[in-house]
């Protein structure tokens, strides 16, 4: 069993920027796709991001496409999130999840299987 660990949430300023990371234990994590979510107060939790085992292939969410970047360094069993032009709508708890299918990107919640306990980031307007 994969095990999540997320950090670099915090508070900022609408423009700013945060990088998230999500560390791994486990020697599975590699070969694995590997997604961000976030859940608003009083909101669903929903996909944001989702990067290939290799790392070459992404795939985000609309509302934070051109601002959001995913990236991972096996080497090191991480994943990073880098948020810029950060919104006070992008508000919530950040968690990454380990995707149970190995050779598909996909964005529902039901195809991943470890979870992070999430970050917080706050955005002020």
């Amino acid at each position: 069993q994969v095990q999540l660990v997320e950090s670099g949430g915090g508070l900022v300023q609408a423009g700013d920027s945060l990088r998230l990371s999500c560390a791994a234990s486990g020697r599975t994590f590699s070969t694995y796709p590997v997604g961000w979510f976030r859940r608003a107060p009083g909101k669903e939790r929903e996909f944001v991001s989702v990067i290939s085992s290799s790392g070459i292939s992404t795939y985000y969410a609309d509302s934070v496409k051109g601002r959001f970047t995913v990236s991972r360094d096996n080497f090191k069993n991480t994943v990073y999130l880098q948020m810029n032009s950060l919104k006070p709508e992008d508000t919530a708890v950040y968690y990454c999840a380990v995707s149970r299918r190995a050779s598909v990107l996909t964005r529902a919640l039901s195809d991943f299987g470890s979870w992070g306990q999430g970050t917080q980031v706050t955005v002020s307007s």
